[in-house]
This record gives structure tokens, sequence and C-alpha cells, in this order.
């Protein structure tokens, strides 16, 4: 009998909406899967986007990268063409990858500083290596645009902060890499510092200062050219993300204050096992990944043209 339940649970899973994930590094079609070709043919007419997938921990190593769901705006961008060159997506997983100094989230256990490379230092380091093969393959930097959501997209703003000649430009969609400030602090509330000071009694002062630390850096930037999508009601750090706007350079989109986007209601939508699927959107963070969301598409291909 355990064996016919255990039987059931791995089948339900298997079947599950989420079923198609994507979980290795490569160039992307149209259709949110892996391009069977992945040769860069006439590099210096092609433009790159780097996509940086969010992560599930706030140090550690995982086995996530992204939903095929997840990939599916960035990727209806793949063979549009701006400035006569054409588009392609390529996913860079990076999970696998781990921080140094298992105390950081343990807050009774950390004492500064940091031993070792935070992950998201090793992630930055990845897309830097990464950046570096495409340019020795005939790319040219400018036309190499990073891309990351949550996680992804903190790491992003980075760095473009710190190596502004590297890339072209960035895209951050719902940045975020320190867990649900906004939510369970109650920003809204009692205001961003209150919130902030119970954040660092909570988690400690390791991920508070080294939060701090980062967006300090971000924001000496003299000219951080990314496009920032952020959401009011993103549980992470939706009411905590006005600082981007006092960065030169930074243009921030702020979605909608509910679940639509041009006044159309917005649903997530994907593949289970080759068959389509359609839920509403459960999670503000997400919304990035709905399908209304390509309603902006048109405003992301314009910024990569003025970047290119």
């Amino acid at each position: 009998m355990k064996k016919i339940i255990l039987l059931l649970i791995v089948i339900t899973f298997s079947t599950n909406l989420y079923a198609d994930k994507l979980l290795k590094n490569g160039f992307l079609n149209n259709k949110m899967s892996y391009e069977k070709d992945e040769n860069i043919n006439d590099p210096t007419n092609k433009i790159i986007l780097i996509y940086n997938h969010g992560q599930n921990s706030h140090d550690g190593k995982s086995s996530d990268c992204v939903w095929k769901n997840g990939i599916r705006n960035f990727s209806s961008l793949v063979g549009e063409k701006v400035k006569e060159k054409e588009i392609m997506v390529y996913l860079l997983c990076t999970g696998k990858l781990a921080g140094d100094d298992k105390r950081l989230w343990k807050k009774k256990k950390f004492k500064p500083p940091y031993k070792g490379k935070p992950k998201l230092e090793k992630r930055l380091d990845a897309n830097m290596e990464l950046i570096d093969s495409f340019v020795s393959k005939g790319v040219p930097n400018k036309q190499i645009i990073l891309t990351g959501h949550s996680c992804g997209g903190w790491m992003t703003m980075m760095l473009l902060a710190r190596y502004p000649d590297k890339v072209g430009g960035g895209i951050s969609l719902m940045q975020a890499c320190y867990g649900k400030i906004s939510k369970d602090f109650k920003v809204k509330e009692v205001g961003i510092d209150k919130a902030l000071e119970k954040f660092r009694k909570k988690e400690g002062s390791g991920p508070a200062d080294m939060r701090q630390v980062q967006i300090d850096e971000i924001k000496k930037s003299k000219d951080l050219s990314v496009l920032v999508f952020t959401h009011p009601k993103d549980p992470y750090e939706g009411l905590l993300s006005d600082w981007v706007e006092e960065i030169p350079g930074v243009q921030r989109i702020i979605i909608s204050e509910d679940k639509t986007i041009n006044e159309k209601k917005c649903y997530r939508i994907g593949i289970n096992n080759g068959e389509k699927w359609k839920e509403s959107v459960k999670k503000y963070h997400n919304m990035d990944m709905t399908d209304c969301f390509q309603y902006y598409n048109p405003i992301i291909l314009e910024y990569i043209a003025s970047r290119i």
C-alpha cells in the first residue's frame, strides 16, 4: 500500500502545473525551450540577453533554475530585431552556487566579517565569465544586455554599478534578495525605517548590513543604465524600492497597484508536459511572468535600442 501511495505522489508531482522545468544553461527559442543550435552565427549582428533567475535559498545551494512559464516573456523576444540586429536569449542557471559562510542567516552564530564570498558575488562572477565568453566569440559588449528576476535582478544592478562598461545595459525585474521584508515587517503600516529595524532584529546584522552595503554601492553609480520593474504589492521589496530613482540613468517602471497591466487582468500561462495551462496570478512577485507583461515588450525593445 505504501508503494502505491508513493507512486501516486510521484505521478501527481510530475504532472502538476509546474512540471516543465529548465535546469541547464543555454540559448532559448521563442517557445520556452532550448535552441537546437547553440552557436552564435554572425555575432556582430546579434543582441544577447542574459537571463538570471531568482533563488529559493538566501545564500545556499539549490537545484532550481526556472519554470518554462517564468521565462515566457523574454523567450517571446527571441528572433526580434533591433536596429537590424537579432535578439538571442541565454538562460544562465547558477542555483548550484552557494555562499561560503553558512553563518550569515544564523544571527546567533554570525560575527562579521563574512568569511569568503557570498552567493550573489559568485553569481556575479559567473556572469562576468559568460560575458567574456560571448565577447571572445565576436559579440560586442554593448550588444549584451543583462537581465534578471528577483535575486537575479538585484545582481544585475550590482554588476552594472560595479562594471558600467561591461555590457550595454540591464533589465531588473522585481529586484529582491533578502526575504519578504515589505510584507513580513509591515512596511505599509510602520514605515521603511521601523520595518528595517525589525528585519535586523529578527534576521541579524549579517543580512541587514550586507543588503545595505550592496544598496550603497549601487547608489554610488554615476550612470546606472538599468530598466527597473517593481510592483508596490510585491511582498519582498515592493515598498522599499524608491531608492533606485535616486540613481542617475535608472528608468523605473512601477507596475499597477493590482494584478492587472494596462487594465487587463493578468494570468500565468505555461506548458505542462506539452499541454498549455492557465491560472490566475497568486503572487505579486511574479507579475513579470504573466501574459499581460508583454505589454511592456515595446518599452523593453526601445530600451535595448537606446543601449546598443
